[in-house]
């Protein structure tokens, strides 16, 4: 029989047994025992001490992301649920799975309107439109085990997400003998032989196939399968928004990414497309070009769906086959579907990668002789981090026009090479890149490197004293243009020259990195950039690069944005 101990020190129990060694969070009064917990086996499990929820929620988020197993975050009741509830809410629409464990007031003043009570089955409630897998209360301490065990299960199987678990302060100060659960892993979903035969058949009649992978789940085994099923077929493969290290960029195979600022002659190929084989993603609106390069509910091209989650497939696009499969063991299957000896898209592969690496050469804006206006060249400056930052390093950031320079320019080797390294929100979130950075080295001790908008970096850059605390660095370049780039670009092409709401007032970024212990320092002029990089890759310790850009690169690249657009729309 287990010996007798608090239901706070066997929750963490319970998550060492799942596998857990680092959980992220704020402190709070309503989970001190847990708190005592992580004291008593800190030789097993760490405890990141953040500064606010949503920084820890975004680094749990992140964990998921990297690990594929649910990344653990503890808040306490009512404010640290609901600033930690941008985490979920990223978590839930990125696929991630994720563990939210949130201290509650106790059960003797429950629905009283206690002190910072919540009704959390109501604010996170499990839907296809909410924010949490499921959402539990743990009111027996001797429960602790299954509802662990099972949370980490939810969050995994099926389409991954994330799961919230409500621990009442009284209940996790009980004395309890109980035992761990064993560690449980995903349920992994097989194609079915007969969707195979289907999906081969629907290739052999096709004359423009196109791959789209990405969404949750993927491991550097399915990837590495996925690249020997476009092999086997000569398959083009494009990359679903922000999962840009699914698929190998540098393969002659890869036509690009299928997301934000889409280039238009990918776009055009999509839409060309007789059979477009959709394997992982949701084929959300970021994706599909806000449904327009397949149109919903059924898109002009044969449609062929695989998706690690039943309830996904054919809720927004009817396709033409779908197959209910998770990543690993789709990509297994379809590895080993046997293609012809001569295929007649081989051309068509080819144009798709050449019209991929000629995106990749800077355009000049109209009415300019370059790429942007102002000293600095941000297509050389992203030409330096692929020169320097190591195949491994992870490559983070949050929501904001700053992001397009690296989603554009910068080639993942990806997933298919053993690592995961593009940790970015398809949910759009501001801030989650500063957080996903700084837990992305404490996780891995691989490099990190951050790009940052102004505005997006003053959401969570209190996080670096947790990585200075923590021993943890990442290289955050923070592109300052005095504005939110976004909003600005929109405001410049839909009323030109209002500027309402959008402007900012800074603060010195390289004295507020310096006070919370990172390196620091400003590069204007573009042949600047690669020395201050070499310094932050060899520094001890993390360091924000600031780099000023010029506000005009928002009004010239609001016209240039209405052009890409007028040219997808085509």
């Amino acid at each position: 029989m287990a010996e007798q101990q608090s239901a706070g020190h066997l929750l963490v129990e319970c998550l060492i047994a799942q596998g857990v060694d680092t959980a992220f969070g704020v402190p709070g009064e309503s989970y001190l025992a847990v708190l005592d917990g992580f004291h008593r086996y800190r030789d097993q499990i760490r405890f990141i001490t953040c500064r606010q929820e949503g920084g820890a929620a975004f680094m749990a988020e992140a964990a998921g992301k990297l690990t594929g197993r649910p990344g653990v975050c503890l808040v306490t009741r009512g404010p640290g649920a609901t600033n930690a509830s941008i985490g979920v809410h990223t978590a839930f629409q990125d696929s991630t799975p994720m563990v939210l464990l949130v201290g509650d007031v106790g059960s003797d003043f429950r629905d009283r309107e206690a002190f910072q009570e919540i009704d959390f089955q109501s604010f996170f409630g499990p839907s296809t439109k909410g924010m949490a897998k499921r959402v539990e209360r743990i009111d027996d301490a001797r429960r602790i085990p299954e509802y662990i065990a099972r949370a980490f299960a939810t969050a995994m199987n099926g389409r991954p997400g994330p799961v919230v678990l409500v621990l009442p302060e009284d209940m996790l100060t009980q004395t309890v003998s109980a035992t761990p659960l064993p560690r449980v892993d995903a349920v992994q979903a097989w194609s079915d032989p007969g969707s195979l035969r289907d999906l081969r058949s629907l290739l052999m009649q096709a004359q423009r196939p196109f791959v789209i992978a990405g969404g949750g789940g993927w491991t550097p085994q399915a990837a590495q399968a996925l690249q020997r099923f476009a092999e086997n077929w000569q398959l083009p493969v494009g990359n679903a928004f922000r999962f840009q290290d699914t698929f190998d960029n540098h393969h002659p195979l890869y036509a690009g990414d299928v997301g934000i600022g889409i280039n238009p002659r990918l776009a055009a190929r999509i839409r060309e497309a007789d059979l477009v084989i959709a394997i992982g993603p949701r084929l959300g609106e970021m994706t599909t070009g806000g449904y327009t390069l397949l149109e919903a509910p059924r898109p002009r091209q044969k449609l062929v769906h695989i998706h690690a989650s039943a309830e996904e497939l054919n809720r927004v696009y009817q396709a033409d086959l779908v197959i209910n499969a998770s990543m690993n063991a789709a990509a297994r299957s379809l590895e080993v579907l046997s293609a012809p000896v001569s295929l007649p898209w081989a051309d068509w592969a080819a144009a798709a990668h050449a019209d991929y690496q000629a995106n990749l050469q800077p355009q000049a804006l109209p009415g300019l002789d370059t790429a942007q206006p102002g000293v600095i060249d941000m297509p050389a400056v992203v030409a330096l981090l692929q020169k320097h930052l190591p195949a491994d390093a992870v490559l983070t950031n949050g929501a904001g026009n700053f992001a397009s320079w690296v989603h554009r320019y910068f080639r993942h080797f990806g997933l298919a090479r053993g690592h995961k390294t593009q940790l970015a929100p398809t949910v759009g979130a501001m801030g989650y890149g500063v957080p996903a950075g700084i837990a992305a080295n404490l996780l891995t001790g691989r490099v990190a490197f951050t790009i940052a908008g102004d505005g997006d970096f003053l959401m969570n850059g209190q996080e670096l004293a947790t990585a200075a605390q923590h021993g943890g660095k990442s290289i955050i370049v923070l592109l300052n243009n005095g504005m939110y780039g976004t909003i600005r670009m929109h405001q410049e092409r839909e009323y030109p020259s209002h500027v309402s709401g959008s402007a900012l007032a800074n603060p010195d970024f390289c004295a507020l990195a310096r006070a919370y212990g990172y390196a620091a320092e400003q590069v204007s002029r573009t042949e600047d950039f690669e020395a201050a990089l070499l310094r932050a890759l060899a520094s001890e310790r993390g360091t924000v690069i600031e780099i000023p850009l010029s506000p005009e690169v928002i009004t010239t690249r609001s016209t240039l944005s209405a052009i890409r657009e007028a040219a997808l729309k085509r």
